[in-house]
């Protein structure tokens, strides 16, 4: 450790706990951190220093007067900039919310300052999350930690980024199509996305949805959970919340991977993916294969997903852009525009079947997990582009349908809605990280994490497969 910044937020919090951390001695060297490195990748795009600073000094009166501290106290933390923060802006990387500031917090934000977390910056997305890659009108791209020419994943971007950066302990993420996964997978850090409701949402302007989820974005699983145990409540603004027991996702659940029957898959049957990704998979998980009970190369039976995807995703985009499309068109992006037209054309009777037919998915997936414990797939396919494209046209010769074609490995598994954590495993062919999406039957969150907790202990005694640090000192002197 040369920084307060580069401790974990497990070890970060314990320190401030017994007195040995201030609170305002880790946001100053976090502080100190985004100075030096965010100008070479653009992570972090609002600040507010003064108002962390004066709760960081409160903060640490109250460890001085032995107060009791909440779960997350001190620790300084990002918010994706679709996330509204009372009193910091909050644009939605959109031109027409370049000035927003909220009154109020989101309601996770909320639940996070409530739990003692420090929000001091919010970070880079895409504009209304549309898209895996971060870049905006209102503050440009974010680049790679390990090439800033190329994109960072998204659209939790910017969180991705700035953790791998150790620009802060925690962050903020949500995820409708990959946004935690994909931007964790790339940036070599870890994310979860739950069972929808296990995590409240009120971003959700249509209730019964399973698209978007709000998730935790941390340097490692441990970190995760700490984060992920002041997330997880019932809350009934959410109409897919359901009651559980908050405390139980304070632990890591101890799982016995020789006691595991997997499923790998380099493709889920259909996705694009690079030919060189398909041999680095197939060789890392000939490599790990031994460590578990029973393994079987087995896709799930998606053949209909990217048409459900495409048009369930549509329909959301028309109830959460009509205004923005009817009005100021001018001021969006190519990708909201395009998503948004292709649903003015989608008849009601291929609307309805999607909304069958992901049901018949949900179950098709519910089955598959009878014969195996977990599978893994990777995050991502492709190596990451330069950020100048908005996206990725072609993979291995094939051309893509729509911006969205080349990242279907992960919403093809948002889809049936299951739980998936995201973690490192090692670099990708052209020097970025790579990772792998651990995935569980619904409800089975617990368990999922705690095979991602035992695979990266796994992957920290291999060369090749443990998780990737980019250069701090390369980054410092690009800025």
């Amino acid at each position: 450790m040369t920084e307060p910044c580069d401790l974990s937020a497990v070890e970060a919090r314990r320190l401030i706990g017994i007195g040995k951390l201030s609170p305002v001695e880790l946001l100053e060297s976090c502080i100190r951190r985004i100075e030096a490195v965010n100008p070479a990748v653009n992570a972090v795009v609002t600040t507010d220093y003064d108002g962390a600073r004066r709760t960081a000094q409160a903060q640490a009166d109250a460890v001085a007067r032995g107060e009791e501290l909440g779960l997350l106290h001190g620790l300084p933390l990002g918010i994706k900039d679709l996330q509204e923060t009372a009193g910091m802006r909050t644009t939605f990387g959109s031109l027409l919310y370049e000035d927003y500031v909220p009154n109020q917090d989101d309601l996770i934000v909320s639940c996070l300052r409530h739990a003692g977390a420090n929000v001091f910056c919010k970070t880079n997305t895409p504009e209304f999350g549309a898209g895996a890659n971060t870049r905006n009108a209102v503050f440009g791209a974010t680049g790679n930690p390990y090439d800033s020419k190329r994109i960072c994943g998204g659209s939790s971007g910017g969180s991705g980024v700035a953790l791998a950066t150790n620009m802060m302990p925690l962050a903020t993420g949500n995820d409708s199509g990959g946004s935690l996964r994909v931007p964790a997978a790339i940036n070599g850090v870890v994310s979860h996305r739950s069972t929808p409701g296990l995590i409240p949402s009120a971003r959700r302007n249509v209730g019964y949805t399973n698209f978007a989820v709000e998730g935790p974005m941390a340097r490692s699983v441990e970190d995760m959970v700490l984060m992920m145990g002041a997330m997880v409540k019932y809350d009934d603004s959410d109409m897919l919340a359901f009651p559980r027991d908050p405390l139980a996702y304070r632990t890591i659940e101890q799982v016995d991977l020789n006691g595991l029957r997997v499923a790998f898959s380099e493709d889920l049957g259909f996705c694009p993916v690079d030919n060189g990704f398909r041999s680095m998979f197939r060789e890392r998980m000939e490599t790990i294969a031994p460590i578990f009970k029973s393994t079987v190369w087995k896709d799930p039976n998606l053949s209909s997903v990217e048409e459900v995807n495409w048009i369930l995703r549509c329909q959301l985009f028309i109830s959460h852009h009509r205004e923005r499309y009817e009005n100021h068109k001018d001021k969006l992006g190519p990708n909201v525009i395009s998503n948004y037209e292709a649903a003015l054309e989608m008849p009601a009777e291929r609307i309805s079947w999607a909304h069958q037919e992901q049901t018949v998915l949900f179950k098709t997936m519910q089955r598959f997990f009878d014969d195996v414990d977990i599978l893994i797939c990777p995050c991502v396919g492709v190596s990451p582009f330069p950020h100048d494209e908005w996206y990725l046209d072609v993979i291995n010769g094939e051309k893509m349908n729509n911006y969205i074609q080349w990242v279907a490995l992960t919403w093809a598994l948002t889809i049936p809605g299951n739980p998936i954590s995201a973690i490192p495993c090692g670099y990708e062919p052209s020097g970025t990280p790579f990772g792998l999406q651990i995935v569980g039957k619904h409800h089975t969150d617990r368990q999922v994490i705690g095979v991602a907790k035992a695979l990266e202990e796994v992957f920290q005694g291999y060369t090749d497969l443990k998780r990737p640090v980019p250069d701090i000192a390369k980054l410092e002197n690009a800025a």
